[in-house]
């Protein structure tokens, strides 16, 4: 066979594969509706911080982006559990078996569900964050946000706020890909579940209660979620640990590394 013949041969292999992965996802019932679940889930809790929050004169050291994009926090969980579910459901079912008899190549079937769950949360997060950062400018406003307070409304023109609206869709697709990975390395969706939350929350929690100033802003710059939620912050970015793309660069670390893990796992254990 020539190398041409087998490029077109591993293309159209790919292509079969995206094709049934996609079947098995879009044949879940519970995956359109967890999708609208993130999408809704960000736009309400970012209204709900939106209208709950006040500027009664300048100065008032609230960044308006980020507490629009607030929602992000909150759906992230469902994003997580999207991302197992991909994975454990195949091996609670007992489907994985045949996916793999029918795909011998089990690194392309990861690639193929990295693929298109990045893809669906890419989406999902793109209509979420851009109806999120329209309600903040349409209410920030009313509850003191003004340019006689020192802020201007909302705008994607703007380029902070255009990297933290992008840089929040990211956020989610690496949650997703994070989680994808860990559930491919435990299988069990509750456990997996449990270990993208702990690796998510953890590390801020343990950082709250730290008193020493230097092992603090470490685990600022190492959690995966307090680093990779920089990407939202556009005032006084310099006084954090991290610039906002380097800590969503530590976030696609955590991901890189779990998908690598995972990829090595499926690779050499039986299913």
């Amino acid at each position: 066979m020539s190398l041409h013949a087998a490029r077109l041969s591993r293309a159209r292999y790919g292509r079969q594969t995206l094709h049934a992965e996609w079947t098995k996802l879009r044949t879940l019932a519970s995956t359109g509706w967890l999708l609208l679940a993130v999408a809704v889930l960000t736009i309400v809790v970012s209204v709900a911080a939106d209208a709950s929050a006040t500027c009664q004169s300048g100065g008032c050291q609230t960044d308006p982006a980020k507490l629009s994009l607030t929602g992000v926090q909150a759906a992230q969980a469902i994003v997580a559990i999207v991302a197992v579910l991909a994975v454990s459901n195949e091996y609670s079912s007992g489907m994985i078996q045949v996916t793999l008899t029918a795909v011998p190549r089990r690194l392309t079937v990861l690639a193929a569900k990295a693929a298109l769950i990045g893809g669906l949360f890419l989406a999902a997060g793109a209509v979420a964050v851009l109806a999120s950062v329209l309600a903040g400018r349409l209410i920030l406003p009313g509850h003191g946000f003004t340019p006689a307070h020192g802020y201007q409304p909302l705008s994607l023109g703007d380029g902070p706020v255009l990297r933290a609206a992008c840089g929040s869709v990211l956020y989610l697709v690496l949650i997703a890909l994070l989680s994808l990975g860990v559930a491919t390395v435990v299988r069990e969706s509750a456990v997996a579940i449990g270990l993208v939350l702990g690796l998510l929350y953890v590390f801020p929690v343990v950082a709250s209660v730290v008193t020493n100033q230097q092992w603090h802003r470490h685990l600022e710059q190492i959690g995966p979620m307090t680093a990779g939620l920089y990407i939202q912050d556009t005032v006084d970015v310099q006084a954090f640990p991290l610039t906002p793309w380097q800590g969503l660069g530590v976030l696609a670390l955590w991901a890189a590394g779990a998908l690598t893990v995972g990829a090595l796992v499926l690779r050499l254990r039986d299913a």
